[in-house]
């Protein structure tokens, strides 16, 4: 499907092997410039086909305006048994030139959107400790904190602890 948001002209476009550059790239400066992407060194453009096998069967997008690839999201397994299908694990990053313009938020909603029609009921996202703007973010929409692993990361010799969040669709 390929949703267009007039406001600020954006499209979802389902995640293919032909967004691959774009996607890691715009991973790629979160890895090196953030504490939102855990890997400590920048990945390959093979790692996107970890991003693929776990979003099979899930929603998963590239997020474009015009042409241009500005971000990527989409929603995984929390557990592969049959007994977790309600529950899904979220995960958007926006290019860093279009941060701060509402287009997390319609990611977000795109996802939820998606999430309904798929039966998925709860969704849930692990934040790093240190990522204020994301813990605030999703406690902004509709997020409560759910648990903690303590210390569980060190990412350029800090470390930190794991939040998750979760958020019950209506």
């Amino acid at each position: 499907m390929n949703y267009e948001y007039m406001i600020i002209n954006i499209s979802f476009e389902q995640m293919s092997k032909e967004h691959r550059a774009e996607i890691i790239d715009i991973f790629n400066f979160y890895i090196k410039n953030s504490y939102s992407a855990y890997p400590e060194e920048k990945v390959s453009y093979d790692y996107y086909d970890k991003f693929l096998e776990i979003a099979t069967n899930f929603p998963a997008f590239a997020i474009k305006k015009s042409d241009k690839i500005i971000g990527f999201c989409f929603l995984n397994s929390y557990n592969p048994l049959s007994t977790f299908k309600e529950t899904a694990v979220i995960t958007y990053f926006i290019d860093k030139a279009y941060k701060g313009k509402g287009i997390g938020k319609i990611a977000l909603n795109h996802l939820e959107a998606e999430a309904r029609s798929k039966g998925i009921k709860i969704i849930l996202a692990n934040i790093a400790s240190v990522n204020k703007e994301s813990l605030v973010f999703h406690s902004k929409n509709g997020f409560k904190k759910c648990g903690e692993f303590e210390g569980i990361i060190k990412k350029n010799n800090r470390q930190f602890d794991i939040i998750w969040m979760q958020k019950t669709l209506e």
